[in-house]
């Protein structure tokens, strides 16, 4: 996934309980300090925070991982809870509509963890060692995600997954998610990642063979009108761990993990 403005920024914490800040000054994905008189946030305590709000700690490989009691896993079950119980409500109001409901995942720290990568490489993003990074294909999962892809499938809901990883990541992709438990619906129909060489003509409007011109939320909500207008679903839901996985429309709902490693507009 290109992440262009991947920084170490503030992100909402919970999207159920509102946007969390890390300290006085610091900036949410839809706030700037560029134009303030106040210090911006100190990125060493930010960093300190970041490690907090995870409870980030190596493993016996010495790999950093997310604590099951931290503040960010409680934030995801609070998410998953309310989740679960809507998509249950909003499936079974679509069927008696007579509509097919889908839910939609962002991939990268939606449904993988990329925690690991964000500590060894200081929170920076380079296109090489994230290639490489992706193609391990073995992140961990964000807590309770995989469970909760696998709750839609089985109260009849598509699911389908609208990601900025490359094409060629697919492969890699396909494994991780099996190997995390999210083996649903992995096929290229209901898997749509970018493919700049030859994009989808329903994405002509910002991209043409070689010629990738779309914003995030172009290219996510484009993919998302495809799925509802062309494949003839209702996404009831979906789920990202960025505004620009969200914005755009085409979705009843949407629901925002937290993320306060990087932010890709």
């Amino acid at each position: 996934m290109h992440k262009p403005l991947r920084i170490a920024a503030v992100a909402a914490a919970c999207a159920v309980a509102g946007a969390a800040l890390y300290g006085a000054g610091a900036a949410t994905a839809g706030q700037s300090t560029a134009n303030s008189t106040h210090e911006p946030y100190n990125i060493g305590l930010l960093v300190k925070d970041i490690d907090t709000y995870y409870g980030t700690a190596p493993d016996a490989d010495g790999v950093y991982q997310a604590s099951p009691t931290s503040p960010y896993a409680k934030d995801l079950a609070s998410i998953d809870k309310a989740a679960r119980k809507y998509i249950d409500k909003a499936a079974r109001k679509a069927v008696r509509k007579g509509e097919k409901p889908a839910v939609v995942f962002d991939i990268d720290d939606t449904l993988l963890l990329s925690l690991d990568y964000e500590k060894r490489y200081n929170y920076t993003y380079n296109s090489a060692s994230w290639a490489a990074y992706v193609n391990k294909a073995d992140r961990p999962a964000v807590f309770g995600t995989p469970e909760l892809v696998r709750y839609a499938k089985a109260h009849g809901v598509e699911v389908f997954y609208n990601s900025g990883l490359a094409e060629a990541q697919r492969s890699a992709a396909v494994e991780n998610l099996k190997k995390v438990g999210a083996d649903v619906d992995l096929d290229a129909a209901h898997m749509f990642l970018k493919n700049a060489a030859a994009p989808p003509s329903y994405l002509g409007a910002c991209a043409t063979p070689g010629a990738w011109t779309c914003t995030t939320v172009q290219y996510k909500s484009g993919t998302r009108k495809h799925i509802e207008q062309d494949l003839g679903y209702e996404i009831i839901a979906n789920f990202g761990d960025q505004y620009s996985d969200l914005d755009g429309g085409y979705a009843d709902r949407t629901y925002k993990l937290p993320n306060p490693t990087y932010f890709v507009g």
